[in-house]
């Protein structure tokens, strides 16, 4: 590759990274997390998704690295109000807003290309120079590289074959987004080497972890506290993020990442007509998989997408036998913590 040419910030577990990386660009996810002040409140209205709030109190705070530009993903209304949002408090910076579908048929994967290709011009202009197929493929097999380690880690983590826990995993999930993506895997063997061994090894209840985004490491220090274990999650900073691009066939490079992006494990975004309630069978099953005698659903406040599939997804849960506890939160860890009672109960009533 080429020299760095800075970072560009995303949002959304959707964003076509190895194309960043094509252009020579480090792709940062700016998570909710840190210590800004809540200053979006001025700009946005008060009963908006706090995921999309929190990232703009990091913009308003400068907590992040200085930025080449921003890609936005058409995901949601929440997402959009961000993109608009971000207009205002940093005019003339590079952004683009990709429009996201929410199925994944053929001509979904074809609209989806189109967007993708709109960004590769986008990133183009940024970086002064074209981005060749032949970059697109090397950031392709190098994302690849990260989701087969992490998943082959969270697999051994998981299964209890690895003594490390989940705290520490969440920390190299978020590392996956926010570094440099060449020396990645290379940093979180040392990482897990230097800090990854427990002597103690965690024997809580197992429990099934899925929702929106949950990325402080120290929120899963607090569950194992309430005795849960962690045996699986589906979350948006967690395991949905790492689902290798599938490069065999006849279809361009650009028309891989759609179609790697579109045919990821949904979000409650998501919609199959043809399945109606397809995320709570899915939830169900992946909950059954891992083992856990219960689940826990993580929600962000305000998320419309999941807060009107949460009745077909206790539904699915009620089916299927499964005690499914349902948290409501911030993105701060203080929010997880003043629902630590109905937790400490929960895992109580699975170990009965």
């Amino acid at each position: 590759m080429s020299e760095n040419k800075g970072y560009i910030g995303f949002a959304c577990a959707y964003t076509p990274l190895p194309v960043i990386y094509a252009a020579g660009f480090t792709p940062y996810r700016i998570l909710p997390m840190g210590d800004s002040p809540d200053r979006a409140g001025h700009i946005l209205h008060d009963n908006l998704c706090p995921h999309i709030k929190r990232i703009l109190d990091r913009a308003l705070n400068n907590d992040m690295p200085d930025l080449a530009g921003m890609v936005f993903m058409n995901s949601c209304d929440a997402m959009r109000r961000l993109a608009d949002a971000w207009h205002h408090i940093r005019p003339g910076e590079n952004s683009i807003l990709l429009d996201l579908p929410t199925t994944a048929d053929e001509l979904s994967v074809s609209f989806f290309t189109g967007e993708i290709s709109k960004l590769a011009s986008a990133l183009s202009e940024w970086s002064g120079r074209d981005i060749s197929m032949a970059e697109i493929e090397y950031g392709i097999l190098l994302y690849n590289q990260i989701s087969d380690f992490m998943n082959e880690l969270t697999e051994k983590i998981y299964a209890g074959k690895v003594n490390v826990r989940r705290a520490l995993l969440q920390e190299l999930f978020n590392r996956s987004v926010t570094g440099l993506p060449d020396t990645f895997i290379e940093n979180a063997r040392r990482l897990l080497s230097e800090n990854g061994r427990d002597k103690t090894e965690n024997e809580g209840i197992p429990v099934f972890l899925f929702g929106h985004v949950l990325p402080d490491p120290e929120t899963f220090m607090l569950f194992e506290s309430c005795g849960a274990k962690i045996t699986g999650d589906d979350l948006c900073t967690g395991s949905r993020f790492f689902y290798p691009f599938k490069t065999a066939g006849e279809k361009s490079l650009v028309e891989t990442v759609a179609e790697g992006l579109l045919m990821r494990p949904p979000c409650a975004r998501t919609i199959d007509s043809a399945i109606p309630g397809k995320i709570g069978k899915i939830m169900t099953s992946k909950a059954k998989e891992s083992g856990a005698r219960g689940a826990i659903a993580h929600v962000v406040k305000f998320c419309d997408p999941y807060l009107s599939r949460l009745p077909s997804i206790r539904e699915e849960f009620q089916k299927a036998g499964i005690p499914l506890l349902v948290l409501e939160g911030d993105c701060t860890l203080r929010s997880i913590g003043q629902q630590q009672t109905r937790i400490e109960a929960f895992i109580e009533m699975l170990g009965k």
